[in-house]
């Protein structure tokens, strides 16, 4: 990705500030799905086609998480191991979202459109995070 690029989406020409920033939405868009899994799983799981148990402990893991990533996102400059470690985190979060709707999930039609769609969101949020990772290191 390119410099230019990444500054754009980041809205900053720091490549810190631009980690920090991939982090933080990250960490609300993760947590705000944590919530719903824990708030609204029996509701979620009939309308996605998902045991209402698997969304509670998905959104037990998913709020946890966000936690985890919003306090290395309020560092003045996350251990670049630490963030490394959301972006693998973010990786196998995706694989295992395709995995499990082609090996195990029997989605409704809502469900079939989210799974991919949640995939894709934070693969792009393992992208921007590992370009900006590596802009810092330049």
């Amino acid at each position: 990705m390119s410099q230019a690029l990444l500054a754009g989406l980041a809205r900053t020409n720091r490549p810190q500030s631009a980690v920090r920033r991939f982090l933080a939405l990250d960490a609300v868009v993760t947590g705000a799905n944590g919530i719903a899994y824990l708030a609204a799983s029996g509701p979620l799981g009939e309308l996605l086609g998902v045991d209402a148990g698997i969304l509670l402990e998905l959104g037990l893991f998913l709020t946890a998480f966000a936690a985890g990533v919003a306090w290395l996102a309020s560092r003045p400059q996350p251990p670049a191991l630490a963030v490394k470690a959301v972006v693998d985190v973010n990786v196998l979060w995706t694989v295992l979202s395709i995995v499990a709707l082609v090996a195990w999930l029997e989605p409704t039609t809502a469900g079939l459109v989210w799974t991919p769609m949640q995939a894709a969101t934070v693969a792009g949020f393992a992208g921007l995070q590992w370009a900006a990772l590596r802009a810092t290191a330049r």
